[in-house]
């Protein structure tokens, strides 16, 4: 059986969301090469792009930020209000600190540079599909460092008294995510079953009041474990 028709591969449906057209068609040609991803339309600003997601329902949504009318991290919010399923992925050519942690805070569940390479565009977008939080490590380390500036102190102690709360096995989880580890690598570099760690990574989300990998890795970070 062909990768195209494996039954247990669904094909990630894909919108794209920039002003520049020229940009618009090569990540259509990058995404269009992969035959488990389906670009189901495009957008031109953060208005169009609403009822584009509300026309084809996508899995996956790449959002530029600097658009006219209504920019993507504008798009973004109003997107998650509205109750959309889409996870956004952030694809942009900026990536300062603020810009970064607005997009986290409006929902969006990865943050990637626009240089960055196809074959890894194409595995972000099946990992957010998969439900799993990308960033670029350029842009982990910035929010790492923009969480940690001022108030040091008082963050390392709230880190170190989050992961006190962790089993041992939890605190080796933590760090592996917070050196950005997917589910599969970690499962294979600590021996465990995948579901084994599905379900640990569920419990930091818990005991570390987390709700996305990379404040797991913010934490780990901040605690002086990274």
């Amino acid at each position: 059986m062909s990768e195209r028709t494996m039954p247990d591969q669904p094909t990630v449906r894909t919108a794209i969301v920039d002003d520049d057209p020229l940009v618009r068609t090569g990540l259509r040609m990058i995404l269009g090469g992969d035959p488990l991803i389906e670009v189901v339309g495009e957008a031109a600003d953060g208005d169009a792009a609403l009822t584009l997601v509300a026309s084809t329902s996508p899995h996956v949504v790449l959002m530029d930020i600097r658009m006219p009318r209504t920019d993507g991290l504008t798009a973004t919010r109003r997107l998650v209000e509205q109750g959309s399923r889409a996870r956004i992925i952030v694809l942009t050519t900026f990536d300062t600190d603020e810009m970064v942690l607005t997009a986290l805070r409006h929902g969006a569940a990865g943050f990637l540079l626009k240089d960055t390479p196809a074959a890894q565009l194409v595995h972000a977008v099946r990992r957010v599909a998969a439900g799993e939080p990308i960033l670029s490590p350029t842009v982990t380390a910035q929010v790492i460092a923009a969480a940690t500036q001022g108030g040091v102190d008082a963050s390392r102690r709230r880190a170190q008294e989050g992961l006190a709360r962790l089993t041992p096995r939890e605190r080796e989880i933590a760090v592996a995510v917070a050196q950005g580890l997917t589910n599969a690598e970690i499962a294979r570099a600590h021996h465990l079953g995948v579901a084994t760690v599905k379900t640990h990574v569920g419990s930091l989300f818990s005991k570390l009041h987390a709700t996305n990998r990379v404040q797991i890795a913010r934490c780990v970070h901040e605690a002086g474990l990274g």
